[in-house]
């Protein structure tokens, strides 16, 4: 049976495929210590973020404490009307709608170009 793709092959095409044809070049194991190194070196891009976030937070727990504690005494000592805003200071809730609209309206409008 012939087959119709090696008809429709330039002389060129064969041989190229003749060129490239050829057995597995023996490396000693070269290219399995190679494969073994990448894998090795994603894994460990993988648990450095992780890890660096588990000794990062356990380093920042007794300073977060301590400004927690700390805001809570200023807090009790401010006097009670210091963190009140007035109202006229708020806008009314149409200028949010209207701003969000907008927002919606510029973020479909990068989408689209």
């Amino acid at each position: 049976m012939i087959n119709m793709t090696d008809k429709l092959k330039d002389p060129e095409d064969h041989l190229l495929e003749v060129m490239f044809r050829s057995e597995p070049t023996a490396d000693d194991g070269f290219s399995r210590r190679v494969v073994a190194r990448i894998r090795r070196r994603i894994w460990l891009r993988r648990l450095a973020l992780p890890t660096a976030i588990l000794i990062g937070g356990s380093i920042a727990v007794k300073p977060g404490l301590q400004f927690g504690t700390a805001a809570s005494k200023l807090l009790s000592v401010l006097q009670q009307g210091f963190l009140e805003i007035p109202s006229p200071w708020i806008p009314p809730m149409q200028t949010f709608v209207l701003g969000a609209m907008l927002l919606i309206a510029m973020m479909l409008a990068l989408v689209e170009d």
